[in-house]
């Protein structure tokens, strides 16, 4: 519905959000490095770094060959997998406008721990729902749906520029934009397919938008009103 364009909220605390740029590079390096434009080594890479239900659960095995790490460390590496560039893009945006404000609001290693902890709760939820696919999850939704539900928390009045259906720009409040955004989500769980059949993982969003937006309370810097307290009755950006 909407695309992220900016956002006019300046950091306070950080010079620049390093840990954000740094998950976003090794993000793009992961695409290229485990497979890019090769579907078929891409096919094979998720299979060893993309979280499987079925597989955690031991439901199912992985064919001889395909684990490239723990199993356990899928929780947070299927985060680095992408299908194609306009998956890798569509995050990257998110992650661009709205990443650095959270790294702004905790501080460099708690944003990273926030990050890799919204990719978990992403994938224990999916899992929790589907226990039995044995469809990889990957893609860094989970936890960009985690930076999501920060942002809504910290900066609901700060103004965005956004994409109406990819081409009508418009500029509206982040809880309007953030907050249609979650309804999308909540409201696709009713049109969810079969686990086996699904191709976006709703219950990942939801997963981490919710542990976002509770990790944000406990792990932000004590300075750090909720909710744009600090801004005057009528702001002007």
């Amino acid at each position: 519905m909407f695309v992220p364009l900016y956002d006019y909220n300046p950091l306070r605390h950080l010079t620049r959000p390093y840990v954000n740029y740094a998950i976003m590079a090794a993000t793009v390096l992961s695409f290229f490095l485990f497979g890019g434009l090769d579907q078929a080594a891409f096919e094979q890479a998720a299979i060893g770094l993309g979280f499987i239900p079925a597989v955690i659960h031991d439901l199912a095995v992985l064919p001889p060959g395909a684990e490239i790490v723990p199993q356990g460390a899928t929780y947070v590496t299927y985060a680095f997998m992408h299908a194609n560039l306009l998956h890798l893009g569509g995050n990257l945006i998110f992650l661009w406008v709205f990443g650095d404000n959270v790294e702004d609001a905790v501080g460099h290693l708690r944003y990273l721990a926030f990050y890799l902890g919204c990719a978990a709760a992403g994938a224990l939820v999916h899992g929790a729902v589907h226990p039995d696919s044995t469809l990889p999850l990957i893609g860094a939704s989970g936890a960009v749906a985690g930076i999501v539900g920060a942002y809504l928390v910290l900066h609901p009045r700060v103004k965005l520029w956004v994409l109406l259906l990819g081409r009508i720009p418009l500029r509206l409040s982040a809880a309007w934009v953030l907050g249609a955004w979650a309804v999308f989500q909540v409201g696709n769980l009713f049109l969810a397919v079969p686990a086996d059949g699904e191709q976006v993982a709703w219950w990942a969003h939801i997963g981490g938008f919710v542990a976002g937006a509770l990790l944000i309370l406990v792990l932000r810097r004590r300075a750090v009103p909720l909710f744009d307290r600090n801004l005057p009755d009528h702001p002007t950006r």
